[in-house]
């Protein structure tokens, strides 16, 4: 092998290094006690939903069929326009006192649309213990009663659960093991309950979120959200940043979600959160050029070594390029197979990364160039700067 050949695969070290920290340095969630509670403090599971009529059915028939006795279901209809609150009196009536439709109230200026729903239902709820899930989630019937024995299990304060991301449909499969590999390289220690210290490394998952209500009420609840895009983040490091114990917990067996079914909602959807989510996880002084900088790794990681080895196979750059490009590419393969098989979707998606990675870029430089206006379920938002920067 040449000189110049062999002095290119020290450049490959990168690639190699984040395959390694992927396996390595990565500490996923604890899962969930296998055995659950089927009795203890009344549980509120308040579900907002709009234009959920998909889904609506679903959540409702599998959250009612729990084996948790005390439990009430508050389906918060946010002004849906397809016959969401219907359909969910519809399921509720299979499962009679269990199921309670609430229609909500029209949006107030500087609420976002989920918050505001999120807070009629926790003031509707009679339970010691809310619970706010998605629309699009299934629960399997001992998992409120096995994420209550988490919450005393780990004398937490409040307890967010991580299930199986169901993906169907090609673009799902493309794009999801990139937003959620990305986000396990930004937060791969959830082992464990963090100190207040490290409260900018906090993160819950909105579409599962166990609290008591005191412990709410104290944090001052989705009223001190309201103007938050991805208020689960938020959540997350407010109730750290202020000393409560987050207990967060693995469930893919008992607990799924299809978050979008079609490339416009992966787009419309991660647009809403991939930059200001990911902004308040920063220092105030890198977010003004963090955008630039994320973006521009991500396609000198994913897309520049497959470029670089067309380019030399056609003659462009020499030996030495197309051997580094082999070992960038065929390290990357690995990692994104590897990702593929972990997340559920098929692993010959791993092959296809470099697309991936192109229609991830899209959606972070879209949501970027859009700054604070931000659209969502036929709703549009403005943030205002103070917003955005704003601390927990």
């Amino acid at each position: 092998m040449e000189t110049g050949t062999l002095s290119a695969l020290p450049w490959a070290l990168p690639w190699v290094g984040l395959l390694l920290f992927l396996i390595f340095g990565v500490r996923l969630p604890r899962p969930l006690p296998s055995r659950g509670r089927e009795d203890g403090p009344r549980v509120s599971v308040i579900i907002p939903a709009r234009n959920e009529a998909r889904n609506i059915g679903r959540v409702v028939d599998s959250l009612a069929s729990s084996t948790y006795q005390d439990l009430e279901i508050l389906v918060i209809d946010d002004r849906s326009e397809d016959g969401t609150g219907e359909l969910a009196r519809e399921a509720g009536r299979a499962h009679p006192g269990r199921v309670r439709v609430v229609r909500g109230e029209p949006l107030p200026e500087g609420w976002m649309g989920k918050n505001w729903a999120c807070h009629q239902g926790a003031m509707e709820a009679s339970g010691r213990m809310l619970l706010f899930t998605d629309a699009d989630t299934w629960h399997a019937p001992e998992l409120v009663g096995r994420s209550v024995a988490a919450l005393d299990e780990d004398e937490a304060d409040c307890v967010s659960l991580s299930g199986r991301q169901l993906m169907e449909s090609f673009w799902e499969r493309l794009v999801q093991p990139h937003v959620f590999t990305a986000m396990l390289a930004r937060y791969p220690r959830l082992r464990w309950p963090l100190p207040p210290k490290r409260w900018r490394g906090a993160i819950a998952n909105g579409q599962y979120i166990l609290i008591p209500r005191d412990v709410y009420d104290e944090m001052g609840g989705h009223e001190a959200l309201k103007g938050e895009v991805v208020e689960d983040l938020r959540m997350a490091q407010r109730l750290v940043r202020r000393g409560k114990r987050l207990s967060i917990r693995m469930a893919e067996e008992a607990f799924t979600t299809r978050m979008y079914t079609s490339l416009s909602e992966l787009v419309e959807g991660w647009s809403k959160n991939v930059v200001l989510g990911g902004m308040a996880t920063l220092p105030p002084w890198i977010r003004g050029v963090a955008p630039l900088l994320i973006l521009l790794t991500g396609l000198v990681l994913w897309v520049a070594p497959p470029v670089a080895g067309v380019l030399a196979l056609m003659g462009i750059g020499g030996s030495a390029v197309l051997t580094w490009a082999a070992a960038a590419v065929g390290t990357s393969v690995v990692l994104w197979c590897a990702a593929c098989w972990r997340m559920g979707a098929p692993v010959s998606y791993g092959f296809l990364y470099p697309l991936g990675s192109l229609v991830t870029g899209y959606i972070f430089a879209r949501a970027w160039r859009r700054g604070g206006t931000v659209e969502w379920k036929g709703r549009q938002y403005a943030l205002k700067t103070e917003t955005l920067r704003r601390e927990p």
